[in-house]
């Protein structure tokens, strides 16, 4: 049975949203994996009310969340006839995912600073 939620974007969850995007995730990736974090499991269609993005954009922020293997999908079937309803939910608690997340930045970051460092090697061979 589907619950009513009423854990709606807050401030704080705004914030978190924006230092999302500020380490480069999208705005609705970061709205729909906050508002999936909050809910338990919760349709697409409540990420879409609640979080006030359209549909293509919480279709978009959920493959690439599945595909990360951050969230997972539940048919949810209702008593009348009709097609299940698709229910997702954290693949594991979100501070995990923060931890991927912080792995995932280093290793960018560290791979970014190699890069500058051959530059750096390059630049010096060239200007002799």
């Amino acid at each position: 049975m589907m619950k009513n939620y009423s854990n709606k974007i807050n401030t704080q969850d705004k914030k978190a949203i924006q230092l999302f995007t500020d380490i480069g995730f999208k705005e609705n990736f970061a709205k729909t994996l906050i508002y999936i974090s909050k809910n338990g499991g919760c349709s697409s269609f409540e990420i879409e009310q609640e979080t006030k993005q359209r549909q293509p954009e919480v279709s978009a922020a959920m493959q690439e969340l599945i595909g990360k293997g951050w969230i997972i999908k539940n048919d949810f079937r209702k008593k009348r006839k009709g097609r299940p309803v698709q229910i997702y939910k954290l693949a594991f608690p979100l501070d995990k995912i923060l931890i991927k997340i912080e792995i995932e930045k280093i290793r960018e970051l560290e791979k970014t600073k190699k890069d500058i460092s051959i530059l750096k090697t390059l630049i010096k061979r060239k200007s002799h």
